[in-house]
């Protein structure tokens, strides 16, 4: 079955071309097409997308807002949010990641990783992509709004502790178990765990956590 999504740009062209490139990927299927976040948000209610690409600067609602509606703390049944913006610098990423989206990406980052995006949001996994999403929220998390980290319930192991910080890297569940000679099912369970202690509805917000605890830079 195919990987249902809705898809939300301002730029007509920009909107079409991501269609065509995503309906282009196996087992992917564009199934709304929308010009601003209120649409978009409609939209998705409507349709129930597997997954939901928004550009973050909109007319009317934006990608932030059209976001937190969708997946925010706030929500019962939260949908998976990819946001795609022009600039790897952009102080709102941080926002949308806050506000419940599972992944960021350039609107140059290519097929291949666009279609990655979708397939691991669709799986309830995140794409953070390391050479930029790890860097933005390096720069982001000491300086956004909120209150300070919180603490985890209970103490991380050692091996969990590892698990953190490849993930705020950006590395996929494949990469680390590869990298600590471990299985896939384990590498799941420790991330589960993880956003467990944490209280993280996904491995975004475990990423940022990782950056405002200061464990992600060692």
């Amino acid at each position: 079955m195919s990987i249902r999504v809705v898809v939300a740009d301002d730029q007509e062209i920009v909107r079409t071309g991501l269609a065509m490139i995503l309906n282009a990927q196996p087992g992917i299927e564009v199934v709304g097409e929308a010009p601003d976040g209120r649409h978009a948000v409609d939209l998705a209610r409507r349709l129930r997308p597997d997954v939901c690409l928004f550009d973050i600067r909109m007319p009317d609602v934006d990608g932030i807002e059209a976001t937190r509606r969708l997946a925010g703390p706030d929500v019962a049944d939260p949908m998976a949010v990819v946001v795609i913006t022009t600039f790897d610098l952009d102080e709102y990423v941080y926002a949308a990641l806050r506000a419940g989206a599972r992944g960021f990406l350039l609107k140059n980052a290519g097929a291949d990783m666009l279609s990655q995006a979708v397939h691991a949001a669709a799986s309830g996994d995140a794409l953070i992509a390391p050479s930029v999403t790890a860097r933005l929220l390096a720069t982001f998390a000491g300086n956004g709004p909120g209150q300070p980290p919180v603490q985890p319930i209970d103490p991380l192991t050692e091996r969990e502790e590892q698990i953190l910080v490849a993930v705020a890297r950006g590395r996929t569940n494949n990469e680390i178990a590869d990298e600590h000679h471990i299985t896939l099912s384990t590498v799941k369970s420790h991330v589960t765990s993880l956003m467990n202690k944490l209280g993280a509805r996904n491995r975004v917000e475990v990423a940022i956590w990782a950056y405002e605890t200061g464990r992600a830079r060692r």
